[in-house]
């Protein structure tokens, strides 16, 4: 797909590979460009059911690239770059189709922003997450405070934002920030994406909406809408496929239908 960004077909995953190992796979405009590219693919193609985002090298990304940062001029132009990256970031976070961050060393900043994005985090033993935006005068400005808070107790978001201090693997696994640590990271994201990839997509996306949808709203609305959505879902083929998989007793044969 480009120098800086790969994006490799395996069975009905879309593999996308952060390639600029040598600067820690900075992401820069050209990075952000990509990824919207690839996310036309998985969004236009029905084959592809589960995304895995990995670095190349020693790093998923150690953040935004600070080489492109240092041409801006004004708070305008470093608007423009962070609007780009929230908004691809958001695409990714909003895409139906599931999507997993293998991370396999640094992700820092923008890379840890990217890692936020996806539905799932598994990590290398090495990995480090990090914002050390404050120790330039900066914070994390593509949804990182948002999702952070979201996502970690209170004081713990406010640590990490207010010193720039990186959590220790064990530290986000603890906290649920990760889902599993795993030393062939990448091979194990592959197997949790055939699982995914294997499942009904309609109901997978459903979840997916559900949850996120769901923290943002009360209770008694989540309740509702998971009604309306499981009502749905009953009306599907893969519904019938999976109840007659069950009677049947054999794996289901899902068409996203």
């Amino acid at each position: 797909m480009g120098d800086v960004l790969t994006f490799e077909r395996l069975d009905g995953i879309a593999l996308l590979t952060l390639d600029r190992a040598e600067r820690l796979n900075a992401i820069g405009s050209d990075t952000v460009a990509l990824l919207h590219q690839a996310l036309d693919t998985i969004e236009a193609d029905e084959s592809l059911r589960a995304v895995v985002v990995t670095g190349a090298g020693r790093a998923f990304s150690a953040g935004a690239d600070i080489a492109e940062l240092d041409t801006l001029r004004d708070g305008s132009e470093f608007g423009a770059f962070v609007n780009a990256l929230t908004d691809v970031f958001a695409r990714l976070a909003a895409c139906a189709t599931p999507s997993i961050a293998a991370v396999n060393g640094l992700a820092l900043g923008g890379g840890f922003e990217l890692a936020l994005a996806c539905d799932l985090r598994l990590a290398a033993p090495k990995a480090r997450f990090g914002v050390p935006e404050v120790k330039l005068g900066l914070l994390p400005g593509a949804a990182g405070t948002q999702r952070l808070a979201r996502l970690l107790p209170t004081a713990v978001a406010k640590y990490l934002l207010m010193t720039g201090e990186p959590l220790s693997v064990d530290a986000a696994l603890g906290f649920g920030l990760i889902n599993a640590v795993h030393d062939d990271v990448l091979a194990a994201a592959l197997d949790l994406a055939r699982t995914l990839a294997a499942g009904p997509p309609r109901a997978l996306a459903a979840a997916k909406h559900l949850v996120d949808t769901g923290v943002e709203s009360t209770l008694a609305d989540g309740i509702v809408l998971e009604r309306r959505t499981v009502s749905a879902l009953f009306d599907t083929a893969d519904r019938v496929e999976g109840l007659a998989a069950f009677v049947g007793k054999r794996s289901p044969v899902f068409t996203g239908r």
